[in-house]
């Protein structure tokens, strides 16, 4: 007798794909066409025009994220949790962001840490620059909003580290934290698997049959992710810049001062931009009138609290040390902001 249950039905494929970027792409150019069909073919090809701009950084960026994953090189980032405390603070916060972890990844390898008695200044370290960059993410910045923005991110990546890494340490000395863990369940988010620290990378990944298929698996999986996520960002982009007002822009989170910069982190804060959307998304608000300081405190804001970081956070302490981690975060956005402006 055939297994109905192992084929989904076409209404659940159809659910499925409705929850994907690509419908909403869809459903934004198709309500653009409805609504205002003069300007269709002008949204259209600012979106196109800026997706084959950034292409070039896509292409480099799945290649590296599947050479890095196929080698096992993120093996190299248990090494920052070795020695003494202030030595990993460091390490951490800077290898964070070179982290090739996907979200579900960073649950299990920070839970085999912690396991082992990495100390939580050197874990919250990770947590905060790990959101922030990566190699597709640096890429991306550098493609839509320059070098200077970028590196001034990755500047700030490290720095966000440090700070919550040496905040959390004097908070532990002085008392706090003592039983920062939550009971852990002895299982993985997905089926990413737990990345096995134990393991040397293969830099020659070639000569390893099941390491090319795990390229290739990587670089198809990483291809799709990214270009979904880009063009629905460039979508957002070319109606942001078609309809909405450059004033309105300019007066929320535009000019010098802290105010701009506080308002651009609060609001990023909420909002669930991942770091490959919202590149995009802020070289449309400040062609409009953003200011740069704002940019940076948006961005890094945006990250910390993204649903991924959040939950990697949240599923292994207890909820006083998750507040630490956001107000953290979001002053730390703010420092970056401010720092960011005045350079």
């Amino acid at each position: 007798m055939t297994d109905l249950t192992q084929s989904p039905s076409p209404v659940r494929v159809a659910t499925s794909w409705l929850k994907t970027p690509w419908a909403l792409i869809v459903a934004l150019l198709a309500g653009v066409a409805l609504l205002d069909p003069g300007n269709f073919r002008s949204v259209v090809e600012f979106a196109v025009a800026a997706l084959a701009h950034t292409g070039r950084y896509i292409l480099f960026a799945v290649l590296l994220l599947s050479y890095l994953k196929a080698t096992g090189a993120e093996v190299m980032v248990a090494r920052a949790f070795e020695g003494r405390e202030v030595r990993m603070i460091f390490l951490a916060a800077l290898f964070g962001g070179l982290a090739p972890f996907c979200s579900c990844e960073v649950i299990p390898f920070i839970a085999g840490l912690l396991a082992l008695g990495a100390p939580l200044s050197a874990v919250m370290a990770f947590w905060l620059s790990s959101p922030l960059i990566d190699p597709p993410t640096l890429l991306i910045t550098a493609g839509a909003l320059g070098w200077p923005f970028a590196i001034g991110k990755d500047v700030a990546v490290v720095a966000l580290g440090l700070f919550g890494g040496f905040a959390i340490k004097g908070l532990m000395a002085g008392g706090a934290f003592s039983s920062p863990l939550r009971k852990q369940e002895k299982k993985s988010c997905c089926g990413c698997g737990t990345p096995k620290l134990d393991d040397k990378p293969v830099w020659a990944f070639w000569q390893a049959p099941e390491r090319r298929v795990k390229f290739r698996e990587e670089f198809v999986t990483n291809g799709v992710f990214l270009l979904k996520w880009l063009a629905l960002a460039y979508v957002l982009e070319a109606l942001l810049v078609h309809y909405v007002p450059a004033d309105l822009i300019a007066n929320l989170v535009g000019g010098e001062g802290v105010v701009p910069i506080a308002i651009a982190a609060l609001v990023g804060m909420p909002a669930y931009l991942n770091s490959y959307v919202a590149p995009p998304l802020l070289a449309g608000l400040m062609d409009q009138g953003m200011s740069a300081g704002a940019a940076m405190s948006f961005m890094v804001a945006g990250a910390v609290s993204s649903v991924p970081a959040m939950a990697a956070v949240w599923s292994l302490v207890k909820p006083q040390v998750f507040a630490v981690y956001l107000g953290l975060g979001v002053t730390g956005a703010i420092a970056a902001g401010i720092v960011f402006q005045m350079i």
